[in-house]
This record gives C-alpha cells, sequence and structure tokens, in this order.
C-alpha cells in the first residue's frame, strides 16, 4: 500500500528566487531580474531611441528582492543540509543560463559559474540526493531579449544548443534528470518571462514593452523553442545515455472543470485544456503538432511553417518523461471571463470545494485535481510522470516563542499525497514529489517574501530587511515523518 521504494521525496526551488548574487562572479542580468514579481507589466527597461533597443533601467523606488534572494548562491551547503534532514532523495533547483553564458551569445562559458553548480551538485550527490535540474526557469540571459528580441529569433537556438552542449558535457554523471523550458506553456500570458519573447522594433507605446508583443512574435517563439527542446534531447542522448530530458509544464490548467454540463462548457473545458498545456505537450511528448492550431493561427493572422526537418526532429526526439507543476483547479463557464496567476487558471468559483487557503491569496484547494491531473496526462502520453511542483503559499511569521506552527501547509500536503498514491492505484507511473518550495525563496508571481512555502523559514521581508536566520516550522518535521514512512502514515 505505500509508495514504490524508489520513488522521488524532495522539494524545489529556481536558481532567480533562491541564489541571489545577481551580479556575481560574472553572471549577468536574465530576465527575472529586471521584474518584480512576474505578473508584473512594468519590467525595468526603457526605450533608447538612438540604438533602437531596451536598455536596463531599474526603478529606485522599487525592492527587487531576486538580486539578493535568500542567499543560496552562499548558503546551499547549509540549506542542502537541511533539506536532507527531512529525508530528501531528491532536489530539483534550476541553472541560471546567464551564470554559464552571462550574455547567451559568448563564444566561451564562465568557467566560475560552472564551479559554482559543479560544487553544488558534487554537495547533493555526497548527500544522497539526486539532482533533477532545470535548464531554463524563467531565466533568459537579458542581452538575447534586448538585442535579439528572445526566443523569436532562430538565432537563439544555436546559444541555446551551445548552452545546454556545456552543461551536458560539463556535469556528466553529476546529473541524469534533466528539465528543459520550466512552465513555457505561460508564454500567452507571461511572454516576456515565460517564453523570454519582446518586440523591440519601433514598439508603438516603448512604456509596455510587453503589451507591444506579437501574436507573430509569440507563435515564432513557440516554433524555436518546440525545435531547440527536440535539439536538447538529442544533445542530452548523445552526450550521456544515462540522461533522462523531460519536459516541465503548469498543468493546473489540466483540472479546468466545465462549470455545467452546458455542452458549451464542456467544449471550452477541452479547448483550454488544448491552448494551456497541450499545444505544448503533446509535440514534446508525442512528436506531434496539434491540427488545431492551423485554426488557431489563421484567427489570429499569424504564419507558423515547420520545414520537414524539423518535424522529423520533433517527432524523432521527444522528452522521456513529463513533469508538471500543480496547485490548483479552475472551472470554464462560457458567459464568465476567465483569469490566472501563477497558480493556475481561475474561472467561477468551484462550489464543490469548501476548503480554501487563508487569505491574502485564498486559492481554492483541490487535492482530487491532482488524481485527475495525472491521470489525464498519463492516459495521453503513456510517459513516467514527475510532480516537481505543488505546494501552497501562506503569509506567516514566528511567534513569541520563534515558532511556526503551519497546521494548513500539513493540511494541504497530506491530502495531495493521498491523492497522489490514489493515482498510482489507478496505474498511473508517478515516479516523484517535490514540493515547492521547501525553503522560503521570493514568490515568482508576486516577487515578495510575504508569500511562503517553505517547510523553513528565511528571516527576510518585503523591503528587503532580514538577517536569513533560517529556522524550522512544524511541517519540516511532519514531511520528514512521511518521507521516513515512504507515504505509509497517510494512508
Amino acid at each position: 500500500m505505500s509508495f514504490p521504494k524508489d520513488f522521488l521525496w524532495g522539494g524545489a526551488i529556481a536558481a532567480n528566487q533562491y541564489e541571489g548574487a545577481w551580479l556575481e562572479d560574472g553572471k549577468q542580468p536574465n530576465v527575472t531580474d529586471i521584474v518584480v514579481g512576474i505578473m508584473s507589466r512594468q519590467p525595468g527597461l526603457k526605450w533608447n531611441e538612438e540604438t533602437k533597443k531596451y536598455e536596463m533601467c531599474l526603478d529606485p523606488n522599487k525592492v527587487y528582492l531576486s538580486h539578493d534572494a535568500v542567499d543560496g548562491y552562499h548558503r546551499y551547503r547549509e540549506d542542502l543540509k537541511l533539506m536532507k534532514g527531512m529525508g530528501f532523495n531528491s532536489f530539483r533547483t534550476s541553472i541560471a543560463w546567464g551564470r554559464i553564458y552571462p550574455n547567451g551569445d559568448e563564444e566561451e562559458p564562465n568557467e566560475a559559474g560552472i564551479r559554482f553548480y559543479e560544487d553544488m551538485f558534487r554537495c547533493m550527490r555526497e548527500l544522497d540526493m539526486e539532482p533533477v535540474i532545470t535548464l531554463s526557469h524563467y531565466e533568459t540571459p537579458l542581452h538575447l531579449i534586448t538585442e535579439y528580441g528572445g526566443w523569436s529569433d532562430p538565432k537563439l537556438i544555436g546559444f541555446w544548443k551551445r548552452y545546454v552542449t556545456t552543461v551536458f558535457t560539463r556535469f556528466k554523471g553529476l546529473v541524469k534528470y534533466w528539465l528543459t523550458f520550466n512552465e513555457v506553456n505561460n508564454m500567452f500570458r507571461i511572454p516576456l518571462v515565460a517564453a523570454g519573447v519582446m518586440t523591440v522594433k519601433d514598439p508603438k507605446d516603448p512604456s509596455d514593452p510587453i503589451g507591444s508583443t506579437t501574436n507573430q512574435d509569440i507563435w515564432d517563439a513557440y516554433h524555436n523553442i518546440l525545435v531547440a527542446n527536440a535539439e536538447t534531447v538529442r544533445l542530452g542522448h548523445e552526450i550521456d545515455p544515462e540522461n533522462q530530458v523531460g519536459c516541465m509544464l503548469t498543468s493546473s490548467n489540466v483540472a479546468t472543470y466545465p462549470y455545467s454540463c452546458d455542452p458549451r462548457n464542456v467544449m471550452g473545458a477541452l479547448e483550454t485544456q488544448r491552448m494551456s498545456n497541450f499545444y505544448f505537450g503533446d509535440p514534446f511528448c508525442l512528436g506531434i503538432i496539434p491540427t488545431y492550431l492551423n485554426k488557431v493561427w489563421k484567427e489570429q493572422g499569424v504564419t507558423v511553417t515547420f520545414t520537414d526537418e524539423e518535424r522529423k526532429l520533433i517527432k524523432d526526439y521527444t522528452v522521456d518523461f513529463f513533469s508538471f507543476s500543480y496547485y490548483r483547479s479552475g472551472t470554464y463557464d462560457y458567459d464568465f471571463a476567465i483569469s490566472g496567476d501563477t497558480g493556475g487558471l481561475t474561472g467561477r468559483t468551484n462550489p464543490y470545494l469548501k476548503d480554501k487557503a487563508p487569505q491574502p491569496w485564498g486559492w481554492p484547494v483541490d487535492p482530487e485535481g491532482i488524481r485527475y491531473t495525472l491521470n489525464v496526462l498519463y492516459d495521453r502520453y503513456h510517459l513516467p510522470l514527475m510532480i516537481v511542483e505543488n505546494g501552497v503559499g501562506l503569509d506567516e511569521d514566528l511567534d513569541e516563542n520563534g515558532e511556526i506552527h503551519d497546521t494548513f501547509r500539513e493540511h494541504y500536503i497530506d491530502e495531495h499525497i493521498r491523492n497522489v498514491h490514489k493515482a498510482l492505484e489507478d496505474g498511473v507511473d508517478c515516479r516523484g514529489y517535490l514540493y515547492w518550495g521547501p525553503i522560503d525563496v521570493v514568490s515568482a508571481g508576486t516577487g515578495e517574501m510575504k508569500k511562503r512555502y517553505g517547510f523553513v523559514y528565511v528571516d527576510r521581508f518585503n523591503d528587503g530587511h532580514g538577517t536569513l536566520e533560517r529556522k524550522l516550522k512544524d511541517s519540516y518535521k511532519h514531511y520528514k515523518e512521511i518521507i521516513e514512512s515512504n507515504g505509509e502514515i497517510l494512508l
């Protein structure tokens, strides 16, 4: 009745939310260094009319917490020991592309960046934790966006191949599990951050570069990323046959339920699943570019053309496994505007979900949604699945005794892990559960420290002050007990 013996128990973070040291040891800015939360529509950029390019221009009145984050660049060894204290046998983080190739288009890598990640991965290995490493987690070098327009330019495929060839070669034997593009299916809601794409030629409104991004630019980025993903799989297997290369999509949107049995809602929910998940999942996993996109491209007035060679590449080099994030479900109602944030899409309030996370975020809690998502993805792709993000952000601080009693977080993970086990009983091949994020980091969506996910508390606050001291929350011991029992205490 327990989980498989080799099940991966762990946690997940991202370089841009954890490391800090944003300009240290040769690193240059990436896209997340110039935004306060990835949902922000006011990135720190200004248009230079003479050069016809954007330049970094940070707002002195804003606090860019990610620049220092929680100082993981200097504290990762002690933090990894805390993770091992919970019994982790796996740990997910990302490589900041700009630490390896600071501007993204150099001929030679930055050796300081290589040494940093090599030591981090060796530390994981010393602690018997399997590294699960994301190649691009909202961290496109800023130079590639301001100089080329990001992934809308096919030149980025070549720069990317140089980058992944370098890390596959230099970290051979240290890393087995690789994820390509983190939640890249967010590209239509946050194209600048999710897909590193921005229109840089004669924008209509220089103050709002995200709004000036065209549909054609975004679909060009889609085209180039599909090719780059296939090249990553090819290179990964060629350089080290032991490599397992997976995709990573935000899949909360798979659990988009028809608000009612009105056929318009049923069809609308299907179309939402397609355009929020499957339009990337199908090429990545099946090597198929969905035919329904022809209608979408026609309606949007764009032209997207794949050569025969590119189609063969995409077909021949599909991913080895499917990893995903799941936070909450949503609903689709044809006469209600659907919206979304980093947790997923939302529609009308689901009257059958009585459980909600505390305010100020108050996301609905739907543990059965993770079981539903696992079943849908496995039925569609028949690939091993890995949950690499699932968690709850809470507004919390130390009490008068210097403690945090985060019972809601314990409840959240208990119910979700129980439903992961039910999916295993359904016959789903799920290989791991990596909680987001086991130590407090800067929130991606809101760009703040107030929204805390961790089992480990970090003394840092929205205005930038704090000692960075680490303290264990009650949930630290609770998750440790789950892992020690291989999940049996929940069953």
